[in-house]
């Protein structure tokens, strides 16, 4: 019998972990609702012995699902369809976990149950949302609407990209130029200011300090940059850094508000989409919140989750988290009263996605005369500061 990994709450709400073998997926979600066991999420285990085959690009995934909605449309068998995909897919991962799949479906395990040994390459919402279609008999409009999804989504992270290149770019630009100048540049005027013996001015005495700096410890730098790096990673990965970090990030200006944009659009159209696919809203809301891409968006999706829970409505619950915009929380308050609940987000995430459009335009226009002016500063200050001893001579000269 396989073996299902499973999360869920206690009787007193506690968040517990751990592994049931049972007959079905249904079988081990009815013996732990039997413990009491309130269940968020489960999953069948691959098997022992099993080869991890890696993450896939969402970029493969897309193509995958859109042409495996097709061929499903088209009428072919679930088998052959796979056996297709397989053999036409030039990611070598991608293609043993598609094998592997249609292996598990030839043998009889529903194609939800196959997808799930894979969670690298299939998430909950994949999973669930294949599972709803087989169960309705629409697996062909399901899997329409997730290579549609699939593909809003790596358009919206290209975009984010696209946003961040750009200051990334200029930064490490200015960075090798200063320090090209601070190696080549300065040893040769402090050569030359050594023999004057005369005091030197300020500005002067700091850019040689820092060129022998760079020059006789640049791998204590480097070894300082590196613990930096890693300390940070590091406490980004406890429940406490990870939380402060999202949270940093979302009131960073400019940039913090594309990110909430990018959030809050994630947050509608995979919602939007789970509701439309005949997801439960509650499991749907529960997928939504490990999608967020950000801890603080998460936390507040299961807070919403936690009142619609204890009966109340979305709309309420998610703007006393004080996290989504008004508008969102108002466009979410008419779609439930209008029963148009997934029309409605769907919307709501083609509106933000504009956003995010224009905001990524905005922030490369305004961060080019920024890092112009930037990197011109820091240039020209090392070009006043070694050449202010020249100047006063030059002065004392005309004096004499």
């Amino acid at each position: 019998m396989p073996a299902y990994a499973w999360k869920g709450k206690n009787r007193m709400g506690e968040v517990q972990e751990g592994v049931l073998v049972s007959d079905s997926r249904d079988a081990a979600a009815t013996t732990l609702k039997r413990n009491g066991i309130e269940v968020m999420n489960i999953r069948v285990m691959a098997a022992e012995g099993g080869k991890s085959f890696g993450k896939v690009p969402p970029k493969a995934l897309a193509i995958f699902t859109r042409q495996f909605s097709v061929m499903i449309d088209a009428g072919l068998p679930l088998v052959q369809c796979l056996e297709i995909l397989g053999a036409q897919q030039d990611h070598k991962g991608f293609q043993r976990i598609i094998e592997s799949v249609r292996d598990d479906v030839e043998k009889g395990s529903t194609l939800q149950a196959a997808l799930s040994k894979h969670p690298k390459a299939f998430n909950d919402l994949f999973v669930n949302m294949v599972g709803a279609g087989e169960s309705g008999g629409i697996l062909d409009i399901i899997l329409q609407r997730l290579s549609g999804y699939i593909e809003k989504a790596v358009k919206l992270t290209a975009k984010v990209k696209s946003a961040m290149t750009y200051p990334i770019a200029v930064i490490s630009i200015a960075v090798i130029v200063v320090v090209v100048i601070m190696v080549k540049v300065i040893p040769v005027f402090s050569a030359m200011y050594s023999g004057m013996g005369s005091k030197l001015p300020y500005p002067t005495i700091v850019c040689i300090a820092i060129s022998d700096a760079i020059i006789n410890y640049w791998w204590l730098i480097l070894i300082g940059i590196g613990m930096v790096v890693i300390g940070t990673r590091q406490f980004y990965k406890t429940p406490v850094g990870h939380l402060q970090l999202d949270t940093l990030l979302l009131h960073l200006p400019v940039l913090g508000d594309i990110l909430r944009k990018v959030a809050v659009a994630r947050f509608c159209r995979t919602l939007g989409t789970l509701i439309s696919s005949g997801v439960p809203i509650l499991e749907g809301m529960d997928i939504t919140a490990k999608t967020a891409g950000n801890l603080v968006i998460q936390n507040a999706i299961l807070k919403s989750k936690d009142a619609v829970e204890q009966g109340r409505n979305i709309s309420t619950p998610l703007a006393e988290t004080k996290v989504f915009p008004p508008m969102v929380v108002q466009m979410v308050g008419v779609g439930e009263a209008t029963g148009a609940l997934d029309a409605m987000l769907a919307k709501v995430a083609d509106f933000y996605e504009d956003e995010v459009d224009n905001a990524v335009a905005n922030l490369t226009s305004l961060m080019e005369p920024i890092m112009i002016a930037l990197l011109g500063g820091i240039v020209g200050f090392i070009v006043v500061a070694m050449y202010m001893p020249i100047f006063g001579l030059a002065a004392a000269f005309d004096k004499s």
